[in-house]
């Protein structure tokens, strides 16, 4: 039999059961409460609390995929040698980094201009590219498309000569041709020999390589282009068409900016 003895100050009365306490003098006047929960903190789930790499996002991705800028038509506001700055009709510039080939065919400030466009997206930038031909565009992302090469050194590469003399290099295996463009090693020439090789006679431009010379096979409409450009513009459809209306030409270019003249007057 086990006896238990009370504390003192406490003999004398007997506990039946349990009794509420509350707070006293040294406690404070209002109750305890209990313990928060710590706040969530995000799972890095790499060492050191760094955060995992983003990964790059498609051309278009974002909210419902934007659209694509395939061409840019307006009037010359920049001309650098590295990049031009196109106004368009609706008031907004766009910044397009060329080549010294396409820098050919761009006229002075205040001139009208229309250069098909290839927008490249990354993380902590959009970059947009221009080109005086689609040919050249074609070329451009044959290639980006190679290990080690990138926008920057593809721009150097077609700054070396026109879409012709490119594609006869690269169908002879001229590995020579590209050693010769700065920051081009041997290895990554012969690299681009080897994959564009059988490429550049079936790319999307339509660039023939048969053992004659160079042929180049049009199936695009310059009418339809130039009615897409317009409607990339920020024209309605309805616009374009009635622009075009009265355009006369036989390119895409010149319908576009004969079209743009209409839209100013």
């Amino acid at each position: 039999m086990c006896v238990l003895h009370a504390p003192a100050g406490q003999a004398g009365r007997l506990r039946h059961g349990p009794r509420g306490q509350g707070p006293g003098g040294a406690d404070g006047l209002r109750d305890a409460r209990p313990p928060r929960r710590p706040a969530a903190r995000p799972r890095h789930r790499r060492a050191g609390g760094r955060r995992l790499p983003r990964q790059p996002r498609p051309v278009g991705a974002g909210a419902g995929g934007g659209p694509v800028i395939a061409l840019v038509a307006g009037e010359v506001a920049v001309r650098r040698a590295d990049h031009v700055v196109i106004e368009t009709a609706s008031g907004v510039g766009y910044r397009l980094a060329v080549s010294a080939e396409t820098l050919k065919h761009v006229p002075a400030a205040g001139g009208a201009v229309s250069l098909h466009a290839h927008l490249v997206v990354r993380d902590d930038a959009l970059a947009l590219y221009g080109f005086a031909t689609e040919d050249e565009r074609d070329l451009f992302l044959l290639l980006i498309g190679v290990q080690s090469v990138g926008p920057k050194m593809a721009l150097a590469v077609l700054s070396g000569g026109s879409s012709r003399e490119l594609i006869t290099a690269l169908a002879a295996g001229d590995v020579k041709r590209l050693v010769a463009v700065p920051g081009i090693g041997k290895r990554t020439a012969e690299r681009i020999v080897v994959e564009l090789r059988e490429k550049v006679s079936v790319h999307a431009g339509g660039l023939d390589v048969p053992g004659e010379g160079i042929t180049v096979r049009r199936t695009d409409e310059p009418r339809e282009l130039a009615r897409d450009g317009l409607v990339e513009l920020g024209f309605s459809p309805e616009e374009a068409e009635r622009l075009l209306a009265g355009a006369d030409g036989e390119t895409t270019e010149e319908l576009l900016q004969q079209a743009l003249r209409a839209a100013r007057s």
